[in-house]
């Protein structure tokens, strides 16, 4: 009886599980190469797709042959890419849960701020004090000041002792530091891009200028009751494109 030499490669195939087969197959014959590369605004999104290509099979442990594959035809396309091209991997690049502000920067980037719905925008900003409790919310109510009805309160007021810690809610350029000539009192601003506006009102002081970057958390100012105010609070505004909304659906 003729005895056939030992085909050990075969030993080997049998051994390795089909995943296993499928990814060698896959480095031998150039599968794994077409690769998308997608980068957002703030983050980097790497996707590898296994493109059309012939059936890949894989022989499982009891000798049968199956397709672990259902694709069919066409060459497989050679995919390059530009010398010139560049990936940034920068920490700033990268939103995770960990980057609060990138996360932010991320969701403003993605689409127009005007269009961003409360389950996005919520929590993307830091609270504005150690601790948050409301005074007087956001939208119509009574005038303290006149008593009058239908009085349209631009932000949400936050209890806050005369002196007391403001922080900034997030990484931002200070657009205006000084006196809010139309009841604001002492006033900072802070641009954090993209339409993306907060206001810090009735402040006893600031220790910030115009111009200056600050970054979430950041001590801006200190609470007080200047300007059309009945008492020591922290009136806080959300702008976007130029118009006050509710802060709560960010904080």
């Amino acid at each position: 009886m003729e005895v056939r030499p030992r085909d050990t490669e075969r030993q080997v195939r049998r051994r390795k599980s089909p995943l296993r087969q499928v990814a060698d197959f896959a480095a031998a014959s150039g599968v794994g190469q077409k690769a998308g590369v997608a980068l957002a605004a703030t983050g980097l999104a790497l996707t590898v797709g296994l493109p059309a290509t012939s059936p890949v099979m894989a022989t499982s442990e009891s000798g049968q042959t199956e397709s672990a594959l259902a694709v069919s035809g066409g060459s497989q396309p050679e995919v390059s890419a530009a010398a010139s091209a560049k990936i940034d991997f920068s920490r700033a690049a990268v939103a995770t849960a960990a980057d609060p502000d990138g996360k932010l920067k991320q969701l403003l980037s993605a689409q127009s701020v005007g269009s961003i719905q409360r389950a996005s925008s919520v929590g993307t900003l830091a609270s504005p004090l150690d601790s948050l409790v409301t005074a007087s919310p956001f939208g119509y109510r009574v005038s303290p000041l006149t008593g009058g009805t239908g009085d349209f309160h631009r932000g949400q007021d936050f209890v806050a002792q005369c002196g007391t810690a403001v922080h900034a809610a997030a990484t931002g350029k200070v657009t205006f530091a000084g006196w809010h000539e139309y009841g604001g009192g002492n006033r900072v601003v802070v641009d954090h891009g993209n339409g993306l506006e907060t206001t810090y009102n009735h402040l006893s002081s600031f220790n910030v200028k115009v111009g200056q970057t600050v970054t979430r958390g950041d001590t801006v100012a200190l609470s007080g009751t200047t300007g059309a105010s009945t008492g020591c609070h922290l009136h806080f505004e959300v702008q976007v494109n130029g118009e006050v909304v509710d802060p709560m659906g960010w904080l």
